[in-house]
């Protein structure tokens, strides 16, 4: 019986070396042989990369902050406020806040970032951010409904995490 077993296997054994080799042709096509990947990022205002090959795109998200890499697995994530860093091919580094939205890595090793908002991290200045805040801890306060207060209460946490990035300055957001 054993006897059977064996060669049921051995007889499977080529099937296994090609099932191993598209595998390898699969990565190769995802992107795991090459050090860039393709970035397409806007928002409703902008499109900030049009499949633009980077080295790298480090995102917040819900489930706490993620790097993508050319070999990442394909995953599908919900973007939350901070800064949004990509790493280009020439080594330029450029950070983006991030109101919300959505990524998605694709099988090809494709990457699609969709922001709500998307602001170069270089143009945020102090002084709107805190009177930004002060305006949505007002709102919060003279509330009239639920509503009002949970969209008063949004507001005051982007201006939060944007305010953490100018306060401690833009450097300690990398």
């Amino acid at each position: 019986r054993s006897r059977k077993i064996m060669q049921r296997f051995v007889s499977r054994v080529p099937g296994l070396f090609s099932q191993v080799n598209n595998s390898s042709k699969r990565l190769i096509r995802r992107g795991y042989a090459e050090n860039v990947m393709p970035l397409t990022f806007a928002s409703p205002s902008q499109v900030h990369y049009n499949n633009v090959n980077v080295k790298q795109v480090d995102l917040p998200l819900t489930t706490g902050a993620v790097g993508i890499l050319p070999h990442h697995v394909p995953i599908v994530g919900v973007l939350q406020a901070g800064v949004m860093s990509v790493y280009a091919e020439s080594g330029e580094t450029k950070k983006y806040f991030v109101s919300s939205g959505t990524v998605t890595v694709n099988d090809d090793a494709s990457v699609q970032v969709l922001a709500e908002e998307a602001v170069p991290l270089s143009s945020l200045d102090s002084s709107m951010c805190k009177e930004g805040l002060r305006e949505a801890q007002q709102a919060m306060a003279s509330a009239a409904d639920e509503k009002e207060k949970a969209k008063a209460q949004i507001q005051a946490e982007v201006f939060e995490e944007i305010g953490k990035c100018v306060e401690i300055g833009r450097a300690a957001c990398r």
